[in-house]
């Protein structure tokens, strides 16, 4: 007897190693599939503009980051003694306009050189309503009264625009997008579905007119649809639980990591684990051998990898420790 439908995802022709670049950008699902590649050595940026929800929001902060479209404190808005840009998270806000907006330029900058050197970019989709002000949609609303914002879903065709446009500015690059399974519940259960629904249909459009650098990976399909319970959920019932993400990841890396890299992935994944170990008695004999093999292990992944950042910060922590002793 059956109880469970597992999902079925195809092995990409593509995949991702640990030579390779990525950009992830969106809801905080993409932070969640950032940190995991960082953990199997691949070099990633997630949202330097703080997290973005909408697709309008996303594709206009690829454009301002590929063309290092800066803003200058006039272009600023203000809430209190707080300035702010609706085009960014709240995590830039502050009293000081000069310093929020060289904060931001940094982000840009340093947004635009990922961009510029990534081979795959992960879009990944929370929402598809939006809040305009102006005749503009925002990307976060800083608190401001809500009688200020109109609020509307987007259509279909609309969410196909902005994902065109964001394959257009980024071309010979593989984009792999996706649907947060987060839930929005301010949406309604019902709004929600909608919500999920419009973004599923318009990126299975994009997908379909670019198959040959375009993807899809199912994290939305996975939560909903395979693993169909709340336990999987948080506390809060709207974020999925650490197992229920690590779940997603694995489906993630058997569909887009190469066996190789897998395998690489886990001698990465054990050397950041060891960094974060905190030891009840560090300067014990077993623990300073513990550091030294450590560091050969990275020494390794470097020689195996000469250009990869995280392995030459890893044989630089390990070098310091033990030269420490």
């Amino acid at each position: 007897m059956k109880f469970r439908t597992q999902i079925d995802i195809r092995p990409s022709q593509s995949r991702l190693d640990q030579q390779m670049r990525v950009f992830s950008i969106g809801s905080c699902f993409a932070e969640e599939v950032a940190e995991r590649l960082v953990r199997v050595g691949i070099e990633t940026l997630s949202n330097p503009l703080g997290t973005l929800y909408n697709p309008l929001s996303i594709e206009r902060a690829i454009g301002r980051m590929v063309e290092r479209r800066t803003v200058v404190p006039d272009e600023l808005s203000h809430r209190g003694n707080l300035a702010f840009s609706f085009d960014t998270h709240g995590c830039f806000d502050g009293p000081d306009g000069e310093r929020v907006a060289a904060a931001i330029n940094g982000a840009i900058e340093e947004g635009g050189e990922a961009l510029r050197r990534a081979e795959w970019v992960v879009v990944t989709l929370g929402t598809a309503w939006v809040y305009e002000r102006e005749g503009e949609v925002v990307a976060n609303c800083h608190k401001v009264p809500a009688r200020e914002f109109t609020r509307r879903r987007l259509e279909v065709g609309e969410v196909v625009e902005a994902l065109e446009r964001i394959v257009a500015r980024l071309p010979e690059k593989h984009i792999l997008f996706t649907v947060s399974p987060i839930r929005h519940l301010a949406d309604g259960l019902e709004g929600n579905s909608l919500s999920k629904a419009t973004l599923r249909v318009a990126v299975d459009e994009v997908v379909g007119a670019h198959p040959e650098r375009c993807h899809y990976f199912p994290a939305y399909e996975a939560l909903v649809d395979d693993l169909r319970d709340y336990r999987f959920y948080g506390e809060d019932m709207v974020h999925p639980s650490r197992v229920a993400v690590e779940y997603v990841w694995e489906l993630f890396a058997e569909a887009y990591l190469s066996p190789e890299a897998r395998r690489s992935g886990a001698q990465f994944a054990r050397l950041a684990e060891a960094r974060n170990h905190r030891p009840l008695h560090p300067e014990s004999s077993e623990y300073v051998a513990f550091r030294g093999a450590m560091r050969l292990q990275a020494e390794q992944l470097l020689r195996d990898f000469p250009n990869n950042p995280i392995a030459s910060d890893y044989v630089a922590h390990f070098s310091d420790a033990v030269a420490g002793e």
